[in-house]
């Protein structure tokens, strides 16, 4: 037996600009999810369950990029990816091109558990979505997904030609004074695979738990990036890049996609930890350094011994913690 542990992230790349409201709107959301997954730890649930519940938790609530208030497509549409990973048999499960889902990471876990494959996208996953309602799964209508806050980033990601990473902060050019975006700060001249980005930061969600038997699971979900291509596929669904589970330790990750599915980070830091015998602090500290290249990103991981380890090459991540001894933090900087 082991203490448990749990981690949870919303993403890498926040902005320093932005309104500390927002940032306590942010906090108060880990820690309710941290509570749920404690609750649920608590309460002998293994550590896939947990992971799968605390996620569900973050693609409800609009707050983060993931379910509900994800980014939008070019065409205004919601297009939204999400992986789960049981390290316990290395079962896994993933889905992309979600429109209708409310919460993809469940259909993830049926995909795991109820398919013959490993991986669904676009209609294919739509309709194993329709095939799945008596094991629970919700189909709402695409409007569902989207907010008038994103639709007002949409706007503005088009007026400044770009693709934005933080679909709540202004593109260069955009006037940071409009409504709610007051104090943000931007950011000029990043690039993905040489084409203009505006401000980096993604907010994904993530969650990786070891529970009181030593097993580690992890998920991640995301609605990718705001006027992005239609059919994008980022690192969220991608084992072994977005999300990795063994039976040493669990990842989830979050940043510039590209670069993360370049590197398959999730897994480096696994191999770093089962083949070179590092700590799970170490492990994340050389793969952030070392494999990213020029890529910007974070992760979250937990180990079989019930270790926690963050690791981020951005100005921040919202991230948190908590374990069996009754800590607790929630932090961005």
């Amino acid at each position: 037996m082991v203490g448990w542990a749990i981690a949870v992230h919303g993403g890498a790349g926040v902005d320093p600009g932005l309104p500390v409201e927002r940032q306590e709107e942010a906090r108060r959301v880990l820690e309710r999810c941290l509570r749920v997954g404690a609750a649920g730890l608590r309460a002998g649930l293994p550590a896939v369950d947990v992971v799968e519940m605390v996620v569900r938790e973050l693609e409800t609530d609009p707050v983060f990029n993931s379910g509900r208030g994800s980014a939008l497509t070019r065409k205004g549409t919601v297009e939204m990816e999400a992986s789960i990973m049981d390290g316990h048999g290395r079962r896994c499960g993933a889905v992309s091109g979600l429109t209708t889902v409310k919460n993809p990471v469940s259909l993830a876990r049926l995909v795991m558990d109820r398919s013959p494959h490993s991986y669904l996208a676009f209609d294919g996953a739509e309709e194993f979505a329709r095939e799945q309602a008596l094991q629970g799964v919700e189909v709402v209508d695409n409007s569902y997904f989207i907010t008038e806050e994103s639709m007002s980033m949409l706007k503005r990601a088009k007026e400044a030609n770009s693709i934005m990473y933080d679909y709540r902060v202004p593109a260069p050019g955009v006037d940071s004074a409009s409504p709610g975006l007051e104090g943000a700060k931007v950011e000029n001249g990043l690039l993905m695979n040489g084409l203009p980005i505006s401000v980096y930061a993604p907010e994904t969600v993530g969650c990786v738990v070891v529970d009181s038997n030593g097993w580690c699971a992890a998920a991640t979900s995301t609605g990718g990036l705001m006027n992005k291509m239609s059919g994008r596929i980022g690192d969220s669904p991608l084992i072994g890049s977005g999300t990795y589970a063994c039976s040493d330790c669990a990842v989830s990750c979050t940043g510039e996609g590209e670069a993360i599915i370049r590197s398959t980070l999730a897994r480096d830091v696994a191999a770093l930890v089962e083949y070179k015998g590092l700590s799970l602090q170490e492990a994340v500290d050389y793969a952030i350094k070392e494999r990213l290249d020029e890529g910007m990103a974070g992760l979250i991981a937990v180990s079989r011994n019930g270790e926690v380890a963050y690791g981020f090459n951005t100005q921040g991540m919202f991230r948190g913690c908590a374990t069996e001894d009754g800590f607790m933090e929630v932090s961005i900087w």
